[in-house]
C-alpha cells in the first residue's frame, strides 16, 4: 500500500505540487518573508536608508534596558517553566489519589480559559499595596497582625514649635525635665478624627508629691477654637501609649496612658525626659511592595504560573495515567514508600513528558509581553521589562528604532531555535522506536 503511494506521488509531482502550493505560500507570507525582512532590516538604521551592520546588534548589549530586558528573559526561561512543570507534576500525582480529583483538575485548570490581558488586569489588583484592596497585601497583613500587635497612633505628630521633638528613631521627647508633683502635658496632633470616634475626652490628671503625672492628648478642636498646648474640655484623650522616663539614655520607668489620656511615674522620673517610643507610632505593617523594583519580575512570574500550572497537570496526568501500574505495584511490594516510587519510578517514566512541558513553556515564556505590560506600573516597567515588550517599544513607543526592534526579533529567534531543534530530536526519536 504504501509503495502504491511513493508511485503516485512520483508519477503526479504536478499535483502533490498543487496541494502544497497554498499551504507554502501562506508559510512564506506569514513566516518566511516576515523573517527575512526582520534580518534585512536590523542591518539599517532607524530609517531604514543608512547601512550600519552590527551596530544594531552592539545596541542591545550596551544599552542598560535592553540589557536588563536580557537578564529577566533568562530568568523567565529558568524559573517560570521549571516551577509550572513541578507544580503541573505535584497536581498530577495528587489528583490520582483524591476522591474529587476531575473538579480538582477543572479549579486548577480553568485559568488557561482567561487571556493573558484579563490575567494581567486582575493580578494588577492583587498586588495593589493598600490592604483594603490588593488580595495579597489582604492576605499579609492579616497573618501579620495575627501575631503581630501594631501601633497605637500611627499618625500622631508633635505640634509644631511645641513641647514634643521628634528623634531620629522616631520617638518623641518632651523638652523639659519632669519634675515630681508636677503634670507634664504632651499635646499631639495629626490623628485623623474617624480614629478618635471611640476616645474618650482627654482629663487633666491630679498631681502627687512623690510621683510625675501627665496627659497624652490630641490636641485639637474640632471647627477651631481651643488653646494650644491646654487640655481644651473636647479634646480627645490618646490610650494606650507607652511614655518612659529617660535619664542618660536609660529607662528609669516607664507607664502606659489609661483611656482617658493620663499616666502617672513614679519618683525616680524626676529629672528625666520624658519620651514616646517609636512603636507608638510606626506606620502600620501594609505587606510587600509587589509592584516595586526589587519584586515585579517574580511577581508576574506567579501570575503567570497560576495561569500555565493547569496546562502542565493536563499534560503530565495524561502521562501518569500510561505509567504501568504493576511497575509501581512491585516497587511497593519490594519496600518502596511513595517518596522513594514518586523519585525513582514515577518521575523517570515521566521524563518525556516532563521534557515536552518543560519545552513548550520555555518557548511561551521567550514570547511573554501583555502580562508585563498590564501588570508593571510605568515606575518599575523597566526593572520588569523582557525582550518581547522591548521589541514593542523599541519598533512602535516613544523614539521608535525599528533596526533595533529588528535586532531583539532576530535575537528572540535564535534563542527559540535551540529550543526548536531540541524538540525536533526528541519527537525523531519517539518516532524511530
Amino acid at each position: 500500500m504504501a509503495s502504491g503511494k511513493v508511485a503516485v506521488i512520483r508519477a503526479r509531482p504536478w499535483a502533490v505540487a498543487c496541494f502544497l502550493l497554498p499551504a507554502l505560500l501562506l508559510l512564506g507570507a506569514l513566516v518566511l518573508y516576515p523573517i527575512g525582512y526582520s534580518v534585512w532590516r536590523s542591518f539599517f538604521d532607524a530609517s531604514g536608508d543608512s547601512f550600519v551592520g552590527l551596530d544594531n546588534f552592539v545596541e542591545l548589549f550596551t544599552n542598560d534596558g535592553i540589557r536588563t530586558a536580557l537578564q529577566n528573559n533568562l530568568i523567565w526561561i529558568v524559573v517560570a517553566p521549571t516551577v509550572a512543570t513541578a507544580l503541573g507534576l505535584v497536581f498530577a500525582v495528587l489528583t490520582e489519589r483524591m476522591r474529587w480529583a476531575t473538579a480538582f483538575k477543572l479549579i486548577i485548570f480553568m485559568p488557561m480559559a482567561i487571556s493573558m490581558l484579563a490575567a494581567g488586569i486582575i493580578f494588577r489588583l492583587v498586588y495593589e499595596q493598600n490592604p483594603d484592596r490588593g488580595v495579597a497585601n489582604a492576605v499579609m497583613t492579616t497573618v501579620h497582625d495575627t501575631f503581630t500587635d501594631g501601633s497605637s497612633w500611627p499618625d500622631a505628630q508633635p505640634r509644631p514649635d511645641g513641647p514634643i521633638e521628634a528623634q531620629e528613631d522616631g520617638s518623641y521627647v518632651l523638652l523639659p525635665p519632669a519634675e515630681a508633683g508636677g503634670t507634664a502635658l504632651l499635646p499631639l496632633v495629626a490623628v485623623p478624627q474617624p480614629e478618635l470616634e471611640d476616645a474618650d475626652t482627654a482629663a487633666v490628671p491630679e498631681p502627687a508629691a512623690d510621683a510625675v503625672t501627665g496627659t497624652v492628648w490630641m490636641d485639637f478642636t474640632r471647627g477651631g477654637g481651643g488653646t494650644p498646648g491646654a487640655i481644651d474640655p473636647e479634646e480627645k484623650a490618646l490610650a494606650g501609649i507607652s511614655v518612659e522616663a529617660v535619664v542618660d539614655g536609660r529607662v528609669v520607668a516607664e507607664a502606659e496612658t489609661a483611656a482617658d489620656g493620663t499616666f502617672s511615674l513614679p519618683a525616680e522620673a524626676d529629672g528625666a525626659q520624658l519620651r514616646m517610643g517609636a512603636d507608638n507610632f510606626s506606620a502600620p505593617y501594609n505587606g510587600a511592595d509587589w509592584l516595586g523594583p526589587s519584586l515585579i519580575t517574580p511577581a508576574i512570574i506567579g501570575s503567570y504560573v497560576w495561569m500555565w500550572a493547569g496546562f502542565a497537570m493536563v499534560l503530565i496526568a495524561a502521562g501518569l495515567a500510561s505509567v504501568p501500574r504493576e511497575t509501581l505495584e512491585a516497587a511497593r511490594v519490594d519496600g518502596a514508600n511513595e517518596w522513594q516510587v514518586f523519585r525513582r519510578i514515577t518521575v523517570p517514566l515521566l521524563a518525556p513528558v516532563l521534557a515536552v512541558v518543560m519545552v513548550t513553556l520555555m518557548i511561551n515564556v521567550l514570547k511573554i509581553f501583555d502580562l508585563v505590560y498590564v501588570i508593571a506600573p510605568t515606575a518599575s516597567q523597566d526593572e520588569a521589562n523582557v525582550l518581547a515588550l522591548q521589541l514593542y517599544l523599541s519598533s512602535f513607543g516613544a523614539d521608535s528604532h525599528q533596526g533595533v526592534g529588528s535586532a531583539i526579533a532576530v535575537v528572540l529567534l535564535l534563542l527559540v531555535l535551540p529550543v526548536m531543534f531540541i524538540n525536533l530530536r526528541r519527537l525523531r526519536r519517539e518516532n524511530a522506536r
